[in-house]
């Protein structure tokens, strides 16, 4: 017997009760014959009708979104931004959701990760189940908290500015980002068109008045004399290397947290939202509670944001090893730290270079990962090191929970978890779990 050929969904209709939030900004359903649906524009306990935007009949899972809202949510509000919605720009989950809303889908997300990955309830990860917003973004109903302070705008063919659609590389054409940062919005980039480019990125620096843009040209396309509405430095990325080269002005931007202000290159990574670096930095160190003379270690540190932080507070007997395998970044961070002797920073990728240190012990440590999260092997050597406290800073919960299920293996368990909204409208969450070796908190 022969098995039924596949065909494309795509463009299926079905009318669905929407489940629960789903990990990635959608939520779960499914169509009359049982497939999964993961579905945007929706929020758990409506009924929509669901139009599939990708899969085929033998898929595992269907995307779609939700095209007609047939019962609503009572946190459902209608989107302030006009680019929000069934196929248009893909940068906002969750536009169409209360702020209240948000952060409880959110906080479930993190929930479900927890358990499901690691086998933990909140409270035995010391979390009170709360997302918090980040100071500031506390407004009237109908305002949007506009916290981004770069953004990379997409280009079309005939040079119009727009945001890429969902999971897609089409150009939704803009004229204004309400989440955009004052700073970006103030340049003008919608304003003008950008023939030859394919993306141009805008930054504005929340510790200085400074801004760039970086621009990426289409192949062949001619770097355009840029003229904006405020004084800005000029990036262009190399369409051979990709690297990332000066045309005019700094080629960095200076951002300050903490009483400290650090120059951050082109490519270099800082948070976003303007809150950001401080919030994470006061998380870290009230859950670290660095004391004089530590030896603590600061791995994927960037331009140096928590290294500086524990430096400051350790005195100069202690010491802080920073690792970082992005080569402008740690010169950035040399430079930043170059008044704290006590600190160190090594260019490389965290799982060569830790075993390749010699050292043995530590008193703290922090890591703030790529997405993907540490990994085993990271994990297993850190372990190892018998710190009193770590700090894990998460950009995703899923990793965050995977790697807290290898530190328990490892004999720790986490101390207490707070969870910070610095990704508004969007599905995005940071979190910050404080381990400690599991004996002491038996």
């Amino acid at each position: 017997m022969q098995n039924e050929p596949t065909s494309s969904l795509v463009g299926e209709e079905y009318e669905v009760e929407v489940g629960p939030v789903a990990h990635g900004g959608h939520c779960i359903a499914r169509t009359p014959e049982g497939q999964v649906l993961f579905v945007r524009h929706t929020l758990p306990g409506e009924k929509v009708v669901a139009r599939v935007t990708d899969g085929e009949s033998d898929s595992r899972f269907l995307r779609a979104d939700a095209v007609r809202i047939i019962e609503a949510s009572k946190d459902r509000v209608e989107a302030p931004c006009p680019y929000a919605g069934p196929g248009k720009c893909g940068g906002c989950d969750w536009q169409h959701a209360k702020p209240g809303a948000q952060r409880r889908l959110k906080g479930e997300v993190i929930a479900e990760q927890l358990q499901r990955l690691a086998g933990l309830t909140p409270e035995e990860a010391g979390w009170d189940g709360t997302v918090m917003p980040a100071e500031g973004d506390k407004l009237p109903p109908g305002e949007v908290p506009a916290w981004r302070t770069r953004v990379q705008y997409a280009i079309d063919e005939d040079g119009k500015v727009g945001l890429r659609k969902h999971r897609s590389h089409d150009v939704e054409p803009v004229e204004r980002c309400l989440i955009a940062a004052p700073g970006v919005t103030e340049l003008g980039i919608e304003k003008r068109d950008w023939p030859g480019m394919a993306s141009v990125e805008a930054i504005a620096a929340t510790g200085s008045h400074d801004r760039q843009v970086i621009l990426t040209p289409r192949p062949g396309g001619r770097l355009p004399l840029v003229e904006l509405d405020k004084p800005v430095s000029v990036m262009r990325v190399d369409e051979r290397d990709g690297g990332v080269h000066r045309v005019h002005g700094r080629a960095f931007v200076r951002e300050r947290a903490d009483d400290r202000t650090y120059r951050v290159g082109s490519g270099g990574f800082w948070q976003v939202h303007p809150q950001a670096a401080n919030t994470l930095v006061r998380a870290v160190m009230q859950g670290l509670l660095p004391r004089k003379n530590d030896m603590a270690l600061d791995l994927y540190c960037g331009v140096g944001l928590f290294a500086g932080a524990i430096g400051q507070r350790i005195g100069e007997k202690g010491a802080v090893l920073g690792i970082e395998s992005g080569k402008r970044a740690v010169e950035d961070a040399r430079h930043n730290l170059k008044d704290l002797d006590r600190v160190r920073i090594e260019h490389g990728k965290v799982d060569q270079i830790l075993p390749r240190t010699g050292i043995t012990e530590c008193d703290l440590i922090v890591l703030d990962p790529p997405r993907a999260g540490a990994g085993k092997q990271v994990v297993n050597h850190l372990a190892g090191l018998g710190a009193r406290r770590i700090a894990y800073v998460a950009c995703d919960p899923a990793a965050l929970a995977r790697d807290l299920a290898y530190f328990r293996d490892g004999g720790y368990r986490v101390r207490t978890l707070r969870a910070f909204d610095l990704f508004p409208m969007t599905h995005h969450v940071e979190c910050v779990a404080i381990l400690e070796p599991a004996a002491k908190g038996a």
